[in-house]
């Protein structure tokens, strides 16, 4: 006679409820130590979509090249693939940057990917097929986002969803739309079509971005990079409440804030703790003229301390934008990838080395699909990449001695580390301050036809002082999004009647920020944080390593060679290392391999124009 399945014994039955209990403490535990995990303890690196295929990128050319980051970029600590902006618009006729009515978007008022270029998003109108296949390839899924709630859905009038309930949400008996929290004073500067800052100071406008930040969630995302929020569209309320409502997600998310026109240390010190990365320029392209205006805020934002300060769980970082390297498309098209990169060798290496050793994440642009090996060996330089990641003390080396053909410079000792060339207009900076302070009076309203739309102050620099003379007017344009180059401290010119601000002009003379709050002042060289405005001339930066290593990099910004020289007693000074003595130490140039002696207790070298030199000093 057969016999049944037997009952477990007591001891097997306590086995079993030992096991069960030690699985559940794991999954519990290891919740717990993905919800507290420090983020951003490093500047982040990875791809993003945007360089090398504007706003048209599909799924099948994504997946193609996550997978090559998975392959070729993810042994050097590339890990975040980020599909760029508008993958919730139609690839149709007529739709571009700012064009209105081609968005996918749900009942409750949220975008959803274009089923055309994401197939596989039929599933869930999400990203959770894509957002699966990245993390079995070891990588990380990230995606573009928008401030606020899209122009679309608030014209329609969408309810507003309540997670909590599964129904739209309810306050005081009412129930809450799209256009009780929009808030159509402040849509985007470069897509006024498409987004709008929300009312974060009621119940519903946090609900809106908890129903969407939740969904996120839900499909997978590990970073988001949020547009329009921060710089000249700075929202700081936004800012904070998001940073919020990823604080109560399980999942650890990524928080980037992009793209940080006119963004200074002081408006990055409220919002820099709320964050992981943040953009303080335009966007960066390939050419030479977007490289070199990243020198001067980036020394400005070391010398804040900003570089690795407390930022969302974890870390935050002052962020360069892209790389721009490899195979790309242009700015501001609806076009894929079709031509080279127009930088030379030479500044690729040079914006690599910034970028380094600035500490900025390191987010690869080009098409990997055209990955060569030239770029390659680029941007995965391991001291570069070592330096990125491990290095301290980061800041601009002010001790440089420079010589141009018969010209000799010499930096000496800065006044104040920003150093600045006061000349008529150029020498003025437009500012943010209490309105209540002297400086941020002054300013008037002129119209043209009949318009009174146009901001203009009256000065001139003499003596590093200010006196009224002539009309000088805000210069800025709403209409387009602006390359870093383009990006001007100071923002005044000669009066463009076209030139637009986010500014309200109140009758006590001040320029108040519809965003911040804050009013606009105008300083010279004493007031405050300054950036050069001349891109021409020697510049250098120094830190340290983990193992006791100095590095310094000689940058030559000038379109000529230069001679460039630093003394080991002024490394020493700026690095408080007592004792640097020539004969104890060995310096190696990190692009060429090459042994430098150091002669006359110094540091010598010609540098090419647009050239970088990275110097690794052991002693």
């Amino acid at each position: 006679m057969g016999m049944g399945p037997s009952s477990p014994q007591p001891w097997q039955r306590h086995r079993l409820c030992s096991a069960l209990l030690v699985l559940v403490l794991f999954v519990f535990l290891w919740g717990t130590s993905q919800a507290n995990e420090e983020l951003a303890a490093l500047p982040p690196r990875g791809w993003n979509s945007y360089d090398s295929f504007s706003w048209t990128v599909d799924e099948s050319a994504y997946l193609q090249n996550a997978q090559i980051l998975a392959e070729k970029l993810l042994p050097h600590g590339y890990q975040y693939a980020v599909i760029d902006f508008l993958w919730y618009r139609k690839y149709v006729d007529g739709a571009y940057t700012d064009s209105y009515g081609f968005d996918n978007i749900d009942e409750w008022g949220r975008p959803f990917p274009d089923l055309q270029r994401f197939p596989s998003s039929t599933v869930d109108r999400g990203f959770s097929q894509i957002a699966s296949k990245v993390h079995g390839m070891g990588l990380k899924f990230g995606i573009h986002l928008m401030k606020g709630i899209s122009v679309q859905a608030v014209n329609a009038n969408t309810p507003i969803l309540d997670i909590k309930t599964g129904k739209p949400y309810i306050e005081d008996g009412h129930q809450w739309t799209a256009r009780d929290i929009g808030l159509t004073h402040r849509t985007c500067a470069w897509m006024p079509h498409g987004f709008m800052s929300v009312n974060t100071d009621t119940g519903a406008g946090r609900a809106f971005l908890r129903s969407l930040y939740r969904q996120y969630a839900d499909w997978g995302v590990d970073f988001v990079k949020v547009d329009c929020i921060f710089g000249t569209d700075y929202s700081p309320e936004e800012i904070i409440t998001i940073s919020e409502l990823l604080q109560e997600i399980d999942r650890p998310i990524i928080l980037s804030l992009s793209p940080g026109t006119e963004a200074t240390p002081a408006l990055a010190e409220n919002i820099s703790d709320h964050v992981n990365m943040y953009r303080i320029t335009g966007d960066d392209w390939d050419n030479w003229n977007d490289v070199s205006s990243h020198f001067s805020v980036s020394s400005s934002f070391a010398a804040a301390k900003k570089i690795g300060a407390t930022g969302l769980r974890g870390r935050s970082w002052p962020d360069l934008d892209m790389l721009p390297f490899g195979w790309l498309t242009d700015p501001s098209v609806n076009q894929g990838p079709h031509r080279k990169c127009n930088l030379t060798l030479d500044e690729q290496k040079t914006q690599m080395a910034l970028w380094s050793m600035a500490k900025s994440p390191l987010m690869y642009g080009g098409d990997l699909r055209h990955l060569d090996d030239i770029t390659l060996s680029i941007i995965t330089n391991p001291t570069l990449l070592k330096i990125n990641h491990y290095s301290k003390n980061n800041m601009e080396f002010h001790y440089v001695h420079s010589e141009r053909t018969s010209k000799k410079e010499h930096s000496g000792r800065f006044r104040s580390p920003y150093h600045v060339d006061l000349t008529k207009n150029d020498g003025m900076f437009v500012g943010l301050t209490a309105c209540n302070d002297d400086t941020a009076n002054g300013w008037y309203m002129i119209s043209q036809d009949g318009k009174p739309d146009h901001i203009c102050r009256n000065y001139e620099i003499q003596n590093d002082k200010i006196r009224n003379t002539s009309d000088t007017c805000l210069d800025a344009s709403a209409g387009r999004r602006r390359t870093a180059s383009e990006i001007r401290f100071p923002m005044f010119s000669a009066c463009r009647w076209h030139a637009k601000q986010m500014w309200e002009l109140n009758a006590n003379g001040n320029l108040v920020s519809s965003y911040s709050g804050l009013c606009a002042s105008v300083e010279s060289r004493d007031e405050g944080v300054f950036y050069e405005i001349g891109t021409n001339g020697a510049r250098a930066w120094v830190a340290t390593g983990s193992k006791g290593e100095i590095y310094l990099a000689f940058f030559n910004l000038d379109s000529t060679s230069r001679k460039m020289a630093a003394r080991i007693s002024d490394l020493g000074m700026v690095l408080r290392r007592a004792l640097l003595r020539k004969h104890l130490c060995s310096c190696t140039e990190v692009w060429s391999g090459k042994n430098f002696s150091l002669t006359k207790e110094e540091i010598s070298a010609v540098v090419n124009p647009h050239a970088s030199m990275l110097f690794e000093i052991i002693c």
